[in-house]
C-alpha cells in the first residue's frame, strides 16, 4: 500500500475512533448531569471557537477527501518523523478514552463549571489539569506531522496559544471560584498541559 494512502487511513481512523469515544462519553454525561449551552460562555468565546474550529474542520475534510487541494501546504518532512508521528497518532484514541473515562459526567462542551461538578484528580488528572486539551493538541500535531500538512501544524500552534492563554485561564477562574484553596493546591502540583508542575505549560 502506498504510504500516503496508509497515512490517510490512519488519519481517518484516529479521528473517527476518537470522536466515537468522546461522543459516547459526552452523551452519557449529558444524560446524567445535563449540559451547559455554548452561548452561556459569551459571544467572544463563541467567535474564538468558530475562528479556530471552522478552518480546522475544513482542513480535516480536505485531508480526507481531496488531499491534493492542500498540496500548497505540504512540508518536506523526513519519512521517519512522519512514521513516528503516525505511531503517536494511533495511540491517541486510547488517551482520549483514558481522559473521558476519568472525567466522567464532569465533561462539558464549555469552560463553565456544572452545578454538581466534582474536582477530578485521578487518572491523567493526577499529573495534568487539562488532559483533554493536551490530548487534542497532541493528536493534531501528530496528524499534522504525519500528513506533512503545514496548515494543520499552524492550526496546532494557534490552538496551543488559544488554549493556554485564553481558554485555560478562564476555565481555571471558574474552578477556583468553585473549589477555592483545594484547586489552588492542585494547581501547584500539576501542569496545565504537560506533567510539569510550575512549568510554562
Amino acid at each position: 500500500m502506498d504510504l500516503e494512502i496508509a497515512f490517510r487511513w490512519v488519519f481517518g481512523g484516529v479521528l473517527g475512533l476518537s470522536m466515537l469515544i468522546s461522543g459516547w462519553h459526552r452523551a452519557k454525561a449529558r444524560r446524567e448531569t445535563g449540559t451547559i449551552p455554548r452561548l452561556a460562555e459569551g459571544p467572544l468565546a463563541v467567535v474564538l471557537r468558530l475562528g479556530l474550529t471552522l478552518p480546522l474542520l475544513a482542513t480535516i475534510v480536505l485531508e480526507l477527501v481531496a488531499p491534493e487541494a492542500l498540496a500548497w501546504a505540504r512540508l518536506d518532512l523526513p519519512p521517519g518523523l512522519r512514521l513516528a508521528a503516525a505511531a503517536v497518532a494511533l495511540g491517541c484514541p486510547l488517551l482520549v478514552w483514558w481522559v473521558v473515562a476519568s472525567i466522567g459526567s464532569n465533561i462539558s462542551e464549555t469552560v463553565l463549571t456544572k452545578t454538581d461538578h466534582r474536582l477530578v484528580q485521578h487518572g491523567p488528572y493526577r499529573w495534568v489539569r487539562h488532559p483533554l486539551y493536551a490530548v487534542a493538541l497532541l493528536a493534531l500535531l501528530a496528524l499534522g506531522l504525519m500528513t506533512a500538512d503545514g496548515l494543520l501544524i499552524a492550526l496546532w500552534g494557534a490552538g496551543v496559544g488559544v488554549f493556554r492563554f485564553m481558554v485555560i485561564p478562564r476555565e481555571e477562574a471558574n474552578l477556583i471560584a468553585r473549589f477555592g484553596q483545594t484547586y489552588e493546591r492542585y494547581r501547584r502540583t500539576t501542569g496545565a498541559l504537560l506533567p510539569w508542575p510550575g512549568g510554562p505549560m
